[in-house]
């Protein structure tokens, strides 16, 4: 496995990481823990060491099977977990980035991964009722007494980066970025990641499964997926976004490839400091989406890709109003 550094403290991981979360929270299917260990082993062992959790995911319990599964092989993989949520009776209640939760969090977070340190440690979502400048310093403060080693945000403004930046060096933003949700690319982010030296982690880099060209206006979403929430679920909205499904099913026939590694083989291809998280819960998805880091895509290729995209309009928010306000900030 091709290896990515993110930040300018060199933060070296895994070209594809792996997004722990659908393991079991968020689609409906979740495994067991014996099996999220298997699954979070077997991409140990091909080569992934970058691997993605949160404490709301759950909650709690997905940051337990990342711990439970990464724990005998600590000293070789990084750690990503992140903060910004009360939890309350088992479910999310708000924002809450005050610098206590911060450090409760990680206390918190720390033991139930079962680790001495947190390799990376995000704020999930910005909270406007704290300072950026006091999130940041918290967790510069729990860097310096050694619990935390690198500080990311999630989906902020490209001046709340800057801000935060300031004050404490942020290693990497996980935002959401594909190919048919492209807001990286006029918001500023990339513009601030490659000025300030920021790694970039792309979340759903497949599209919450959309992009893997198995997914339709036919496709039924159980009541237990949050996917049903999402104005790109509706079928006719996955009706309309076939477009981009045949643009990805054309350029993989000519790779030899799937829709799947095209997606991900694009993202890789913008930056260096791009590394993807794409998630799964079937070890042979695992093996498909690592096999994007042998696709090459030309210059030929991403020209092709990029004057195609032009022509195709995707149908739908990628969330609902009240989560789509929650980025950006």
């Amino acid at each position: 496995m091709d290896k990515r550094i993110l930040g300018t403290n060199g933060l070296e991981v895994s070209a594809l990481g792996y997004g722990c979360m659908g393991i079991n929270f968020g689609y409906g299917n979740a495994l067991s823990l014996d099996e999220g260990v298997t699954l979070i082993r077997q991409a140990v062992e091909r080569g992934v060491t970058f691997f993605d959790t949160a404490e709301v995911y759950g909650p709690f319990t997905n940051e337990e099977i990342v711990g439970a599964a990464l724990r005998p092989v600590r000293d070789d993989v990084v750690i990503a977990t992140k903060f910004g949520f009360d939890i309350v009776d088992g479910k999310s209640t708000g924002l809450n980035s005050r610098p206590e939760n911060i450090r409760a969090v990680c206390e918190a977070s720390l033991k139930r991964l079962g680790v001495d340190v947190i390799d990376l440690f995000y704020q999930h979502r910005v909270d406007t009722a704290v300072p950026i400048e006091d999130v940041a310093g918290t967790v510069g403060a729990l860097i310096a007494e050694g619990k935390v080693k690198h500080f990311g945000l999630s989906e902020p403004a490209a001046a709340t980066v800057r801000r935060a930046h300031a004050v404490q060096p942020v290693t990497a933003l996980q935002n959401e970025y594909s190919l048919w949700t492209r807001g990286p690319e006029t918001n500023g982010i990339l513009e601030a990641c490659e000025e300030l030296g920021i790694g970039l982690v792309p979340y759903s880099p497949l599209g919450k499964g959309f992009l893997t060209g198995t997914m339709g206006k036919d496709s039924a979403i159980g009541e237990a997926d949050f996917r049903k929430l999402l104005p790109r679920f509706t079928p006719e909205a996955m009706e309309k976004n076939q477009a981009l499904i045949d643009l990805l099913k054309r350029i993989a026939a000519d790779k030899q490839a799937t829709p799947a590694q095209i997606a991900l083989a694009w993202l890789l291809a913008q930056k260096p400091w791009i590394v993807p998280i794409p998630g799964t819960t079937k070890l042979h998805r695992l093996e498909e989406n690592l096999g994007a880091v042998d696709v090459t895509l030309s210059a030929r290729d991403l020209g092709d890709i990029r004057n195609a995209l032009a022509d195709i309009d995707i149908e739908g928010e990628r969330y609902p109003a009240h989560l789509l306000a929650t980025t950006g900030r």
